[in-house]
This record gives structure tokens, sequence and C-alpha cells, in this order.
């Protein structure tokens, strides 16, 4: 039903255009006239779209969402950038290992912020906000995860994996940057 009204207002605006351009001149006429047939043929373009996408907005949406952020990253991350991150080892170690790098990465500017402070008290509390940010954000994608109906079968083994090899990497970290104290902790944990 859209489509003949859509038709309608594609005459009625190449009419209008028609007959402006046709008083300003020949070249104008010309550049006037080209102008509703390059809309026409862009709402045609868009019309056949919709129907050879089977009426799916949403993956219409998806890729020029996708194109127009590829665009924008362009300069900085080169071409498909948005792909090139997709294609990212995305299995429990290869995730555990950046949410590990990038947390921890922060601990040199954390120390900054607490200079003249213990040490030991200083990891301790970096230690305590990045297992804390952490946890908010684990919670959040299991509550997301869960509300979709998803959270079973391989995708919850490989959330919890995911959990265990971060909380290891957590531990890891700390363990290499408090020196002496590992051996304290396993004593006071035997």
């Amino acid at each position: 039903m859209s489509i003949p009204i859509v038709g309608e207002s594609l005459s009625q605006l190449s009419d209008t255009h028609g007959t402006t351009a046709n008083k300003a001149g020949d070249k104008v006429s010309t550049q006037a006239d080209a102008r509703p047939q390059l809309n026409t043929s862009i709402i045609q373009a868009s019309i056949d779209v919709s129907i050879s996408s089977h009426n799916e907005p949403l993956a219409l949406l998806f890729k020029s969402a996708i194109t127009g952020i590829n665009d924008l990253l362009k300069p900085e991350f080169g071409e498909n950038a948005i792909q090139n991150a997709v294609s990212q080892d995305n299995t429990p170690e290869g995730t555990a290992g950046r949410i590990v790098s990038l947390s921890t990465g922060f601990f040199e500017a954390f120390k900054q912020q607490h200079v003249g402070e213990n040490d030991a008290d200083v990891l301790k509390k970096f230690m305590s906000t990045i297992r804390s940010g952490f946890e908010q954000g684990y919670k959040e994608a299991s509550d997301i995860l869960q509300g979709m109906g998803v959270l079973n079968g391989d995708i919850a083994s490989n959330i919890d994996k995911t959990y265990q090899l971060v909380q290891k990497g957590y531990a890891d970290f700390e363990a290499a940057h408090n020196g002496s104290q590992p051996a304290a902790t396993e004593k006071s944990q035997s």
C-alpha cells in the first residue's frame, strides 16, 4: 500500500522540480531533472533492499550500523575494525586473558595515585577494586544471558571456565607483585 503513495509523491516531486528548473534555464533544468531521478532511484533501491531482505529491518540496521562504525574507526584501527575485533580469540582462555591483562594494566597508574602508602596495601586495594568490577560485569553478563534463555550447556560452561581463569589470572598477578607473601597465604590456607 505504501509503494503507490511513494510513487505519487515522487512524481509530484519531479513535477515541482522540473517546473522550477525550466524557469531558471536549460543547465539548471538538466540538474533539476537529474535530482528527482536520483531521489527516485534511492527510494526504489531502499524498497528493493526491504523486499529482498524479506522485511528484516534489523538486519539492514545492523549492516548500516557496522558500516558507519567501521568508517569512523578506520583512521585508528584500519579497514573492517569491527570484523577484525570479532575475529579475535573468544575462547574462555582468550577472553580471560584479555580481561586480566586489560584490568591489571592499570596497576601502575593506581600505584601513582597512592604514593606513600604501603605497597602490600596498595596491591590489596587494587585487586579488590578490579575483582569487584569483574564480579559486577560477570553478574550483569550472566543475568543478560539468563534473561535471553541461553545460559546453559556450552555457553554456561564457557562462562564458568572464563570466570575461573580470570580468578586464577588475578591470583597469579597478585602473587607476582606480592613478593614474599604468597608463602604466608599458602600457610594460612592449609
